[in-house]
């Protein structure tokens, strides 16, 4: 069973294309570039909420008393 399973990862790799120096370094620019364009709308999105949610409670403590 191993024998088969060794043999079918074998001929499986064989059929991969595997890409070129230039669309390696391509593709793995524009990951780390939207990696970095969520990180920062996320950043923003959480400081946007973090300031809404400090003048809220600011504004109903004011309210009460």
């Amino acid at each position: 069973m191993a024998k088969g399973f060794v043999k079918g990862v074998k001929s499986e790799l064989k059929k991969v294309v595997w890409p070129t120096k230039e669309q390696l370094i391509k593709n793995t620019t524009m990951v780390i570039g939207l990696v970095i364009v969520f990180a920062v709308l996320i950043l923003g999105f959480d400081m946007l909420l973090e300031y809404a949610d400090t003048n809220i409670w600011e504004f109903i403590q004011n309210r009460i008393g």
